[in-house]
């Protein structure tokens, strides 16, 4: 039986950085994953350009059942710590919009800095390698495919459910309930909504166009881009809400958030009152985004025609489109998974159990989720190293 100090399973973004920060504490570190590759998500994220972290890390942009416990573990490991090891291997990066920091060439560099490191701090890593079973006597008995170890801190980075074709499971999931711990409601993040087949059809009309929108759900609203599908919505606005939208649920939305429709169409009607509705429009919308607000306002004609009232209804379809989703794109297309481990069982400083010495969860499979836009990799860096200081 083989033996190490840590062994952690999962070799992601949170797994390859407590590898890191063990190894170089001296510790003999053993990182298995089943994938072929470390590091997928990092490879694809980004549009392969690694949205790595983000300049504006805050705690309320973090959702958790206990909106304070990722506090300790950001403030002690901070997207600054981050970017100064991104500046120190000379890799070159962006902010591409509100705090977002993207690699100018490529996510590879970033992953190249991670190999390299726990390459440096003598890091064993093993792919292709499954776990078949967990025992805790004084150490952790783990038994892999391939061999057997005996590990005196084990650590769970295995992530969520998202994406299940880049190989994620509910795996690390199983092993908190084998160590009685408890778990928060699963679901998908920073997913597209899609629409009952009612509703479908004139969206389908507009598939592939985009606006500025602003969305709204449950009290929380976002400001970015929104792309009709042919399933239903997606963009950034529609990811970010998706965390906060739960079945059942309406959101609102402003296909026009930077500018009020109300008066300029009171202008058109007095200067250029033979100018049918839709037209009068243009410019400020997409064509075919045009045709389906006067459709869903119930309004036509010309703009001269108009009385105040139907100019409120067309103004009221742009600024206040209210509709209800039927689902989400679930796991397949989401980019995260909300909920997890229960963060009442860690500690908040080092991510251990409170009730199982030595066992560790860290990154995306613990009850904490980042906004779109670097925040979720933030906190694999972060909780990652907080672990790393102590397995």
């Amino acid at each position: 039986m083989r033996k190490f100090d840590v062994t952690i399973i999962g070799a992601g973004a949170a797994g390859m950085m407590c590898a890191i920060q063990a190894g170089r504490r001296g510790r003999t570190v053993l990182l298995v994953d089943h994938a072929a590759s470390a590091g997928d998500k990092i490879r694809i994220s980004g549009g392969g350009k690694c949205n790595f972290t983000n300049l504006d890390i805050k705690y309320d942009k973090f959702i958790s059942h206990n909106p304070k416990f990722m506090a300790s573990c950001l403030s002690r490991y901070t997207q600054w710590d981050f970017i100064d090891w991104v500046e120190s291997c000379g890799i070159l990066y962006h902010e591409k919009t509100l705090g977002q920091l993207f690699c100018n060439n490529s996510s590879k560099e970033i992953l190249t800095m991670l190999n390299q490191a726990m390459s440096d701090a003598g890091v064993v890593l093993e792919l292709k390698t499954s776990v078949k079973n967990i025992k805790r006597s004084t150490n952790f008995e783990i038994e892999l495919n391939t061999s057997s170890i005996m590990s005196e801190s084990l650590v769970i980075a295995t992530g969520g459910k998202s994406i299940p074709k880049m190989g994620a499971t509910g795996f690390g999931y199983k092993i908190a309930e084998q160590f009685g711990l408890s778990l928060t409601e699963t679901r998908p993040g920073l997913v597209p909504l899609m629409f009952a087949q009612q509703e479908l059809a004139p969206i389908k009309q507009m598939s592939g166009t985009s606006v500025q929108a602003s969305v709204s759900c449950n009290n929380v609203s976002f400001d970015e881009g929104l792309l009709f599908t042919h399933r239903g919505l997606s963009g950034p606005s529609i990811l970010q809400i998706s965390s906060y939208w739960d079945q059942g649920d309406e959101i609102s939305v402003n296909l026009l958030r930077d500018n009020s429709i109300l008066e300029a169409l009171k202008t058109k009607r007095q200067k250029n009152g033979k100018q049918a509705i839709h037209n009068a429009l243009n410019g400020l919308l997409p064509s075919v985004v045009c045709k389906f607000v006067t459709e869903l306002a119930n309004v036509s004609g010309n703009i001269g025609d108009q009385s105040d009232l139907s100019l409120i209804k067309l103004s009221n379809a742009v600024h206040e489109w209210k509709v209800k989703p039927v689902g989400s794109e679930g796991y397949r297309t989401a980019e995260v998974t909300l909920g997890g481990v229960d963060t009442d069982e860690l500690h908040s400083r080092t991510m251990e159990c409170k009730t199982v010495k030595g066992l560790y969860f860290i990154g995306e499979v613990v009850d904490v989720t980042g906004w779109l836009g670097g925040y979720n990799f933030q906190w694999a860096w972060s909780s990652g190293w907080a672990a790393g200081q102590e397995a």
